[in-house]
């Protein structure tokens, strides 16, 4: 899943928060949804602009990050 297509920062969305594409709704917000109890069907009841593949964008940049973040504090630890 190639994230970027969906996903994007700017400092005047935000305040530079990651969010979809075309939306005010941040990677955080959505992954905080998941995290309450919502499933995808009422996540896309509320918010018309997401769809499957934006939600898949939403995990993968997670994802991408938390591996990110594992591999810059296993070097400095080194």
């Amino acid at each position: 899943m190639d994230w970027k297509q969906y996903i994007h920062a700017d400092p005047e969305i935000l305040t530079g928060k990651p969010v979809v594409k075309g939306t005010r709704l941040s990677v955080e917000f959505i992954l905080s949804l998941f995290a309450n109890g919502w499933d995808q069907e009422q996540i896309f009841d509320n918010y018309p602009g997401l769809n499957e593949e934006s939600i898949k964008a939403v995990f993968a940049f997670a994802s991408d990050r938390i591996k990110e973040e594992f591999l810059y504090s296993y070097k400095t630890k080194s």
